[in-house]
């Protein structure tokens, strides 16, 4: 079996990580992709974040259509930060050592890959796959993680989670940027208009 895992903050969940995920399911014939909400990114310490309920609720209204998409509360349930090397050792164990987990990230967060958690775990753990905007040249990579990760171009990765969010606030339209579902939960949950 192979499976997908992507993770992310979803804050909110928009329709660049889904085309990513889909793309990346197709070209690699994933039998499923995980959608993984973090709980505490250790990356966005003091940072201001919606509760994990409702981006994790804005994901299942995102991928309930999609039947290669599934929604985990593996790390909303976890005591302490969200590490990446936590979730995969997690879902090593629960799929077995024969499948084949492939973990989607952005080309810009994976270019950071050695201030990670536990790097060379992460790498004995699954294969990498790095999406990208069309032309986008990864340059700031260690050599030793470049040769261990697959890239991917998306032309959907245009749109930012936080520039939906700036949207929000200043009472901006968010149409087709997201999913429908998610844009209808955000305007009846009143998310991001006071950030």
């Amino acid at each position: 079996m192979k499976k997908g895992i992507m993770g992310g903050t979803f804050d909110p969940i928009h329709l660049g990580h889904l085309v990513t995920a889909e793309e990346v399911r197709d070209y690699f014939h994933l039998d499923e992709v995980v959608f993984v909400p973090s709980a505490r990114p250790p990356h966005k310490v003091g940072q201001v974040i919606t509760s994990p309920e409702h981006r994790y609720l804005m994901v299942v209204l995102a991928t309930i259509t999609n039947p290669y998409f599934r929604v985990s509360r593996v790390e909303l349930e976890r005591v302490g930060p969200s590490y990446a090397v936590d979730t995969l050792r997690y879902f090593r164990e629960f799929w077995g050592d024969e499948s084949e987990i492939y973990f989607i990230t952005g080309a810009d967060a994976f270019a950071q890959i050695s201030s990670w958690n536990n790097p060379e775990e992460l790498f004995r753990l699954c294969t990498f796959v790095a999406a990208t905007r069309p032309g986008y040249k990864m340059v700031s990579m260690e050599e030793k993680y470049r040769q261990k990760v697959k890239m991917i171009e998306v032309s959907a990765l245009a749109i930012a989670s936080s520039e939906i969010r700036r949207r929000v606030k200043k009472g901006e339209s968010i149409k087709y940027l997201v999913p429908e579902a998610v844009e209808n939960y955000i305007k009846k949950n009143g998310l991001y208009v006071n950030e």
